[in-house]
């Protein structure tokens, strides 16, 4: 298993996905692909939730899109930065069926044992630094017999950024194989893992930059440096054409079955002379 990274300065992440709030939308393309391709993987997968978790919501997107899917079904949308949610609706919306969102860090969920069937995870997971906890977590909300569908970046996210500005200064991304013995020591069954890989092309790598500062997914590692590396890098780098690599994780497990705790009734014979 990989090594732990560098800590995520939550509060700082936080912070800019809060500030980010209203330009998010227009800038979080790659989330936005990556979330319908994730969607797609639901038409291969028998399951009838009831109630559904999606971990990392954002704006929601995805959420009203599972409420689509599965009719009936009560979508609560988590979200650690309460400015990327969507705005309350009516009282009779809030507290019946449909999108429920809800402030909380995914580490720690304010929901009791097994009470979802199915939890979703759009490009949320790469914010955790130890994603073993937070399939642990999964695991706990998540009746037997439940679902977790999630996508996530793979190391080569990101390495044109990383080769020009430094690695200090871009965060590290778990490896899918590392991801699929996380789920089995967490407790899920049958893993499946896959990735692909996705470029998106800029005209001039300041755009990639502008991007990732208006969703909100700038450097917050702790150990981060407090600049790139000097003029030649703001010059070269902004002004160049680029194509940006994204390594994108695909990855479901299923929570076991409930253990059977019938009780078996044993007759015992005593043979008599």
């Amino acid at each position: 298993m990989n090594e732990r990274f560098p800590e995520i300065d939550g509060a700082l992440a936080r912070r800019r996905f809060s500030r980010a709030a209203t330009s998010y939308p227009r800038a979080s393309r790659l989330e936005v692909e990556v979330g319908g391709r994730l969607l797609e993987r639901l038409d291969y997968v028998k399951i009838a939730p009831r109630r559904i978790l999606d971990a990392g919501s954002g704006p929601a997107r995805e959420a009203r899109a599972l409420e689509r899917r599965y009719r009936g079904a009560q979508v609560i949308a988590v979200d650690f930065a309460l400015p990327m949610l969507p705005r309350r609706g009516t009282v009779e919306r809030w507290l019946g069926r449909g999108v429920l969102p809800l402030c909380a860090d995914f580490r720690r969920l304010p929901l009791a044992a097994e009470s979802v069937q199915l939890v979703w995870c759009n490009l949320a997971l790469q914010w955790a630094a130890d994603p073993l906890e937070v399939f642990r977590e999964f695991e706990r909300v998540l009746a037997p017999e439940g679902l977790v569908l999630f996508s996530t970046l793979g190391p080569d996210t990101l390495k044109e950024l990383r080769a020009a500005a430094g690695a200090a200064n871009v965060h590290q991304f778990t490896d899918m194989h590392d991801l699929g013995d996380m789920l089995v020591a967490a407790g899920f069954s049958a893993p499946v893992m896959d990735m692909e890989v996705l470029v998106i092309e800029y005209g001039a790598g300041s755009a990639l930059l502008d991007d990732l500062r208006a969703s909100g997914q700038t450097n917050a590692r702790v150990d981060r440096g407090r600049g790139l590396r000097g003029r030649r890098f703001l010059g070269d780098f902004r002004t160049a054409p680029l194509r940006s690599t994204f390594e994108v994780v695909y990855g479901h497990g299923w929570k076991r079955p409930a253990p059977d705790r019938g009780v078996k009734t044993v007759r015992v014979f005593k043979r008599i002379p």
